[in-house]
C-alpha cells in the first residue's frame, strides 16, 4: 500500500494537538518526544506496524517500546487513533489517578503498552529481551511448511536512553547475537533535559554502533514521512544477520515555536503557549481533536490489519494441526506448574550430604528445567560459579537460536533489563545469575520486574561472608536485606539442599512478581532434625519449626540461609525448651494467615534470638523489642569463610550468650 503523506501529515498534527492539550490540562508532562516524534509515530502506527489492536498480545504482532516513556503521550495518542482501548477521555485524564494514561507507559494498565518504561535505557534492554524471546520462539516453533513468528521488535529512544550504561550493555549484546528482529530507532534532537546534548556528549553514534555490529542509517530530516517509511522497511527486510538503528535528526518541541529545539521543550514548558501551538499547527479552536478523515483513515487502516492478522490466524490453525505437540508446548506458555509437582520431580537429596546451596540447586535445575522445556537460564559470565547451566542443552547463539543457556557476558544491569524484556513477552519463563553482591549493578532492573508484576528468577550465589577470602567487596552483608524491603520481590534464602528445592519450586510457581534465591558458595551440612519434606513444604510458607521444643518453651532462635546451622546447635546447647525457626523468605512468612505465623512465632514468647550474617535491623519485626539479634552491622573482611564467620562473632557460641542474656 503507497504511503498516504497527506492524512499522515494530518495525523501527525493532530497527535502533536494531543499531546499539548493534555499536557495542558494537567499542567505536568512531557511535550518534547510527543512533539518532536509525531511522523516517526505516524509512520509506524499509520503504515508500518504489524499489530492488531482488537488484540493487543497477538504473538507475531511486531512488539514496539518507548524507552523515551517520559514521552508517554506520544504512544497514548497513537493508541488512541489506532482504535486500542485507548478512549479520548482516556486522553484527557492523562495522569489523573486511575486513569488508563499514567504519567509513564506501564504494563498491565494500557492496551498496547509492551511494557512498563520511564527509568531511562531500560526500555532499550526491555527491546533486547523481546529480540532475544522472538528468535528462540522462531527457532522452537517455526517449520518449513509454517511460519508462524516472524515479527520485528521497534523501540524509540532519544539521547537520555543512549547515555544510560543499561542500554550500551544491551545494544552491544544484542549486535554480538545478531538480533537482526531489533530496530532501535534514535530520536536524536540533541538535548537532554538540563541542557543542549553537547554539554554532555560528542561521540559519533553511527560509529560506535556499526563498530559493536549493528547497520546503521541516518536521517537527516527524522520528519520526512517518506523517508522514515523507507528506513523502517530497508530495517524490517535487512538480510544482514544484524540489529538495526535508525538514527533521526528532529526537532524537539516541534510545533511550539517559543521553545521546540531547546531544553526547555522537553518537559511541559511549552504548555502554556499551547492556544498559539495549536493555531500553528493548523488545527481548530476544539480542544483534543482529531478531525473525521483522520479518524476514517485509521478505521480503514485497522480494517487492512485485521485481514493481515486472520490470514496469520488460518497459518497458525494449519501449522498447530500439523505440528499438535509443538502446538500444546506453545499453549503451555500460561500455565503455571504447581510446586508440589515441580517437587515430585526433584529426587530427594542423601541424609548425609553436605553442598553448597549453589551445588544443590545446579541439581535441582536439571529436572526442574526438564519438566519446563521453556524454561531459560542465563548468568553474566559466571556459570562455572552460579552453577545454573542447563546441561542437557547448549548456548543460544547465532548458529542455535533454539539454546536455552544465555550468555551474557559481564552485563549485570543489562542481564536484568533483558531478562525483563523476554518476560514481558510471555513466551518464555526466564531465570539469570550472578554473585549476589552484584545485585546492586541489577537492581533498576529488578526493582522493574517488582513492579511489573514479572515473574524472573534472580539465581544469585555467594551470599555472604561465607565468599570469604575475595574480602569484603565481595561480601554482600547488607545486600540481601537491601533486597528484602522491594515491594514484591520474594527473597528466599535456603539453609540446605532440601530447602533449595523448595525455593526453586516456590519460585517457578510465582507468576505474579520476581523471585531471588539467595545461594552459598560454600557447604552446608543436611539440616535431617525434621523430615525432607517438610523443609521443603516449609520454604513455601516462608517459615517454619525446624526444631520443635520437647519441653515448655523458653526461647526461639530464629534463622536462615547457611547460619541456620548455628541456631540449631545452639538450641541443643540451650536445652529443650529451645524451638528454631527456619524464615527463608520474609515476604511469603509475612504474607501467611496470622493464625499460622502464631503458631510458629508464638506471642507469649518473647525470648528470642535471630542470627544471620548480614546487616541486623529487619530481624526486629521478629524477635521485638526484648529480643537480640547476631547479625554483621560493618563490611566483612578477607579470610577464609569460615574464619570470617568466626571473626564476626556468626557462631552457635554467639547465640548462646545472646540467649542466655535475656
Amino acid at each position: 500500500m503507497k504511503l498516504n503523506t497527506e492524512l499522515l501529515a494530518q495525523a501527525s498534527a493532530q497527535a502533536r494537538g494531543l499531546a499539548i492539550d493534555a499536557v495542558h490540562k494537567c499542567s505536568s508532562g512531557h511535550l518534547g518526544l510527543p512533539l518532536g516524534a509525531a511522523e516517526i509515530g505516524a509512520v509506524l502506527y499509520g503504515h508500518a506496524l504489524q499489530h492488531n489492536p482488537d488484540d493487543p498480545r497477538w504473538l507475531n504482532r511486531d512488539r514496539f517500546v518507548l524507552s523515551a516513556g517520559h514521552g508517554s503521550m506520544f504512544l497514548y495518542s497513537w493508541l488512541h487513533l489506532s482504535g486500542y482501548g485507548v478512549s479520548l477521555d482516556d486522553v484527557k485524564n492523562f495522569r489523573v489517578l486511575h486513569s488508563k494514561t499514567p504519567g509513564h507507559p506501564e504494563y498491565h494498565e494500557t492496551p498496547g503498552v509492551e511494557c512498563t518504561t520511564g527509568p531511562l535505557g531500560q526500555g532499550i534492554g526491555n527491546a533486547v529481551g523481546f529480540a532475544l524471546s522472538g528468535k528462540m520462539a522462531e527457532a522452537r516453533f517455526n517449520t518449513a511448511a509454517h511460519t508462524i513468528f516472524d515479527h520485528h521488535v521497534i523501540c524509540l529512544a532519544g539521547d537520555g536512553c543512549m547515555q544510560e550504561g543499561v542500554a550500551m550493555e544491551a545494544v552491544s549484546f544484542a549486535g554480538h547475537q545478531g538480533l537482526d528482529n531489533l530496530i532501535l530507532i534514535y530520536d536524536a534532537n540533541d538535548v537532554t533535559l538540563d541542557a543542549m546534548a553537547d554539554k554532555t556528549q560528542s561521540e559519533n553514534t553511527a560509529a560506535r554502533f556499526k563498530a559493536i555490529g549493528w547497520d546503521v542509517q541516518t536521517l537527516a530530516d527524522g520528519h520526512d514521512l517518506a523517508a522514515i517509511l523507507k528506513a523502517v522497511n530497508k530495517a524490517k527486510k535487512t538480510k544482514t544477520g544484524r540489529p538495526q538503528l535508525i538514527i533521526a535528526k528532529t526537532v524537539i518541541g516541534k510545533g511550539i515555536p517559543e521553545v521546540a529545539g531547546t531544553a526547555k521543550g522537553h518537559g511541559e514548558g511549552g504548555a502554556k503557549f499551547a492556544d498559539a501551538a495549536r493555531q500553528g499547527l493548523g488545527l481548530p479552536a476544539e480542544h483534543f481533536y482529531v478531525s473525521p478523515e483522520v479518524r476514517e483513515y485509521f478505521k480503514a487502516h485497522k480494517s487492512r490489519l485485521k485481514r493481515a492478522y486472520n490470514k496469520w490466524q488460518k497459518t497458525y490453525a494449519a501449522w498447530a494441526a500439523a505440528n499438535p505437540e509443538q502446538a500444546a508446548l506453545l499453549d503451555s506458555r500460561s500455565a503455571t506448574p504447581s510446586a508440589a509437582a515441580l517437587l515430585e520431580k526433584i529426587p530427594h537429596f542423601p541424609a548425609d550430604a553436605k553442598l553448597a546451596t549453589r551445588a544443590a540447586g545446579k541439581d535441582v535445575l536439571q529436572p526442574v528445567a526438564a519438566a519446563l522445556p521453556l524454561f531459560v537460564s542465563g548468568s553474566a559470565d559466571l556459570y562455572g560459579s552460579t552453577l545454573n547451566y542447563i546441561a542437557s542443552d547448549k548456548d543460544f547463539d547465532r548458529t542455535n537460536r533454539a539454546g536455552r543457556n544465555i550468555r551474557y557476558g559481564i552485563r549485570e544491569h543489562g542481564m536484568a533489563a533483558i531478562n525483563n524484556g523476554i518476560a514481558y513477552d510471555g513466551i518464555f519463563r526466564t531465570s539469570c545469575a550472578t554473585f549476589l553482591v552484584f545485585a546492586d549493578y541489577s537492581r533498576p532492573s529488578m526493582r522493574i520486574a517488582a513492579l511489573s508484576k514479572l515473574p524472573v528468577v534472580y539465581i544469585y550465589t555467594h551470599d555472604s561472608i561465607g565468599v570469604g577470602e575475595d574480602g569484603p567487596t565481595h561480601q554482600p552483608v547488607e545486600t540481601v536485606s537491601g533486597l528484602r524491603v522491594i515491594p514484591n520481590l520474594d527473597v528466599i534464602r535456603p539453609a540446605d539442599p532440601e530447602e533449595t528445592a523448595g525455593a526453586f519450586a516456590a519460585a517457578l510457581e510465582r507468576t505474579d512478581g520476581p523471585t531471588l534465591l539467595s545461594l552459598t558458595r560454600q557447604a552446608v551440612p543436611m539440616l535431617n532434625d525434621i523430615p525432607a519434606s517438610e523443609r521443603r513444604a516449609g520454604v513455601l510458607k516462608g517459615g517454619y519449626v525446624a526444631v520443635q521444643e520437647t519441653a515448655p518453651l523458653t526461647h526461639i532462635l530464629l534463622s536462615c540461609g547457611s547460619e541456620l546451622q548455628w541456631a540449631i546447635a545452639a538450641a541443643k546447647q540451650l536445652g529443650a525448651g529451645v524451638r528454631v525457626v527456619s524464615i527463608p523468605s520474609f515476604s511469603r512468612f509475612d504474607a501467611q494467615p496470622q493464625a499460622y505465623r502464631d503458631a510458629i512465632l508464638p506471642p507469649s514468647c518473647r525470648k528470642r534470638v535471630a542470627i544471620e550474617a548480614g546487616v541486623s535491623s529487619l530481624w526486629h519485626k521478629y524477635v521485638g523489642l526484648d529480643g537480640k539479634i547476631v547479625g554483621i552491622d560493618r563490611f566483612g573482611l578477607s579470610a577464609p569463610g569460615n574464619i570470617a564467620m568466626k571473626e564476626l562473632g556468626i557462631t552457635a557460641e554467639a547465640v548462646v550468650a545472646a540467649a542466655q542474656s535475656l
